[in-house]
């Protein structure tokens, strides 16, 4: 194969080496997390100090401190007894849902969106194994569902790549809603959520899921768009085919080129207005976009 088919496979397949080869771009990537009501131990840092594994200061010696605790060089020093004081360390179970529907198949500059969510699946997965914590995940479409119990290291790792690249998706009910409801019953309280997608087909049964998700789980979704679906070129007609079906644009038409812009900003004010209801965080994606980028601003534009 040549390297320009290369370049256009990699465009609209995801693969294992683009996949591995993101593990840069996710250094230093800190998830921003909400408080929420389930916690576990690991590797996020708590306000309350406890005896965690992460030092945090040494105070003079209080009723009730361990004694194992005490710091004999400083109390020796100081002529006072002083106590080590250590945070407690806190694991999030991090799960990645990927839609991988029809509509994801799509791109007219970057990469297909299915391509897209793939690579900030990519590199949240690594994010998660530079932090310790377990990833998990779950990929979706019209012929089924796949999904990934949270674990640890570089095997829950390669299994979730390779899930991404060949996923063996069971039948089941299909499209957006169905995969949220599956996502309420696997995704465990407390974990961190990221759902990748376009969000196409999101009904109020749907809505209703994430409300329900969000409750007891860091939700976080990321609508991957193409420059396309948001703003027709202002002039000349365009020609776009799935291999059965053809469509002709003609944006020459001032009204027609209004309202298919209203449209994708209806569909995307709507759901930053739901996402400010449930407290969950948003960010949009373009298909041309460099995926890096876009998860480190995820504190600047959260809602």
């Amino acid at each position: 194969m040549t390297a320009k088919a290369h370049a256009a496979n990699d465009r609209l397949a995801i693969s294992l080496k683009t996949l591995l080869g993101l593990a840069q771009p996710a250094t230093g990537l800190q998830r921003q997390r909400r408080q929420i009501n389930a916690q576990q131990s690991g590797q996020y840092l708590s306000p309350q100090k406890g005896r965690g594994m992460t030092f945090d200061e040494t105070r003079l010696y209080q009723a009730g401190d361990d004694v194992r605790r005490i710091d004999w060089r400083v109390t020796a020093r100081t002529d006072k007894p002083h106590s080590k004081v250590f945070k407690e360390e806190r694991e999030t179970p991090l799960f990645i849902a990927v839609d991988y529907r029809a509509t994801m198949q799509f791109a007219t500059r970057g990469v297909f969106k299915s391509v897209q969510a793939a690579k900030l699946a990519g590199v949240l997965a690594w994010s998660a194994l530079q932090q310790g914590d377990r990833v998990g995940g779950q990929i979706f479409s019209e012929e089924g569902c796949q999904e990934l119990k949270p674990q640890t290291g570089k095997p829950a790792l390669l299994r979730f790549f390779n899930a991404l690249v060949n996923p063996q998706l069971i039948a089941t009910n299909s499209g957006l809603e169905h995969s949220l409801t599956r996502l309420r019953h696997h995704a465990r309280p407390g974990s961190q959520v990221f759902i990748l997608s376009d969000f196409r087909g999101l009904t109020a049964n749907a809505e209703q899921h994430l409300a329900q998700l969000s409750r007891h789980c860091d939700v976080v979704l990321i609508q991957i768009f193409d420059p396309l679906e948001a703003q027709l070129p202002n002039k000349g007609r365009y020609r776009f085919t799935d291999s059965l079906r053809d469509l002709l644009i003609d944006s020459a038409d001032k009204q027609r080129l209004a309202d298919y812009q209203q449209r994708f900003q209806q569909r995307q004010a709507h759901l930053k207005q739901l996402c400010r209801k449930l407290r969950i965080s948003w960010l949009s994606c373009s298909t041309a976009e460099e995926v890096d980028g876009v998860l480190r601003g995820l504190r600047l534009r959260q809602l």
